[in-house]
């Protein structure tokens, strides 16, 4: 995404804002300069409560479609603690995460082999690109960040799916 593109869409945000009307977010922002910008926000209310109970709740655009299913495979043993569901909720989380998914393109695809199902949006090759190894280090020994996990510490809007650097 350019710089010129980048401040067109702070722009665009603010219209969208003092207007009254909505501005929808691409699934993930593609661009050639490795920054983040729109990603479809969790929209499930289901998806909202749920994982928000422990942690912010994850964009789907940010995983593939094999590691959602992963993940939601295995809720008795979740990063080490069990966040298991009644199986119509779990299934309904599933479904919503898979559907909206990073398969359909975009950067969060970019690097990751067709074998490869990451568990933790850490282990993509874009979020090593776009943090880099001395970023990730600080965030891990700031008691603020607390985990790299903890999106929000440094992207204000990540709930809303908006990553760019504040």
């Amino acid at each position: 995404m350019t710089t010129l593109f980048r401040s067109g869409f702070k722009l665009a945000l603010l219209a969208a804002a003092f207007s009254g009307t909505a501005l929808l977010a691409p699934a993930l922002a593609d661009d050639d300069e490795g920054g983040e910008g729109g990603i479809r926000a969790v929209a499930n209310e289901t998806v909202k409560a749920e994982c928000s109970a422990c942690h912010m709740a994850y964009p789907p655009g940010l995983l593939p479609q094999r590691s959602w299913q992963a993940l939601m495979g295995n809720l008795s043993n979740h990063f080490g603690e069990d966040a298991s569901l009644d199986e119509p909720v779990r299934k309904e989380i599933e479904d919503y995460l898979v559907a909206n998914a990073a398969d359909a393109g975009g950067r969060a695809m970019r690097g990751l082999k067709a074998d490869q199902t990451p568990l933790r949006i850490s282990e993509l090759p874009w979020f090593t690109r776009e943090h880099g190894s001395k970023l990730i280090a600080r965030a891990k020994s700031n008691p603020k960040i607390g985990s790299i996990s903890n999106c929000a510490a440094c992207h204000r809007g990540a709930e809303q799916g908006y990553f760019e650097d504040d």
